[in-house]
């Protein structure tokens, strides 16, 4: 057990248990799972669980990399129905947000944020659609832009991209693997913006390689799942996900707002 855990220490941050760190691995493993086979809600489930475990500093950058691998395995398993069109309007959109960065958004409350994320949400979800909603290059691009402005101090914005996508006449398996490829542009740049602001990568390698070793493994899961549902089922189970999203970001939102 000495050896063990000094190899371990000697892998990993300094200040990060072995249990934290299994933790971390177990859960990117379910929560690629279920982001896998519905397209979203794993990221913000991992985001809870390394909020829990992580030391406050890291958690945003080690969440954007696992994010990124777990999002590229899901995009190489589901490739061959990609929407590519929307990926590049998303990912344009992605490059304005990522350069303007999050400093203009902090100055928002974060419960405002939250909340007003949550109420897109529901509304996209479960509102009227107006007839001017009409998913196209100008939205995904304003999406890709909103997404990676806000992910750089939120973490799991992939319910915005999400929502929009559930906005359009595609099938699950092009909603899934579309979105997929979305993220992996926004996580991409949010993980290169920390590169550049100094984050030390390199000391998480260790950890970082079981979280998205995991996150593979839990992806292939969560394909097989998908390609085996159906669409009414994948549909009822998408908006029901989407839903509950939105509901946990009121209910942080509230909880800010009253301890701030």
């Amino acid at each position: 057990m000495d050896a063990f855990g000094h190899t371990f220490d000697m892998l990993t941050p300094e200040g990060l248990s072995a249990w934290a760190a299994l933790a971390v691995v177990i859960a990117s493993f379910f929560t690629a799972g279920l982001t896998a086979a519905f397209g979203l809600g794993g990221g913000l489930a991992l985001l809870g669980v390394m909020s829990a475990v992580l030391p406050p500093l890291a958690v945003i950058p080690v969440h954007g990399v696992a994010q990124l691998g777990a999002n590229a395995s899901r995009l190489f398993l589901q490739r061959k129905d990609v929407v590519w069109s929307i990926v590049m309007w998303f990912a344009a959109g992605g490059v304005l947000g990522a350069a303007l960065g999050g400093r203009a958004a902090m100055e928002l409350p974060v419960w405002a944020l939250r909340g007003g994320v949550a109420a897109f949400i529901l509304y996209t979800v479960w509102g009227p659609r107006p007839r001017s909603l009409k998913p196209g290059a100008k939205t995904f691009f304003a999406t890709g832009a909103v997404g990676s402005f806000l992910t750089m101090f939120f973490g799991a914005t992939g319910p915005i991209a999400a929502t929009m996508l559930s906005a359009t006449a595609l099938g699950r398996l092009s909603i899934v693997s579309t979105h997929a490829a979305c993220m992996v542009a926004q996580h991409g740049l949010k993980s290169l913006a920390f590169g550049a602001l100094g984050f030390a990568f390199a000391d998480w390698a260790f950890v970082i390689a079981g979280i998205i070793a995991a996150g593979f493994a839990g992806s292939a899961a969560g394909t097989r799942l998908l390609r085996a549902m159906g669409e009414r089922d994948f549909s009822r189970g998408f908006r029901f996900i989407l839903t509950a999203v939105a509901l946990y970001l009121l209910a942080v939102a509230a909880t800010d707002l009253r301890t701030g």
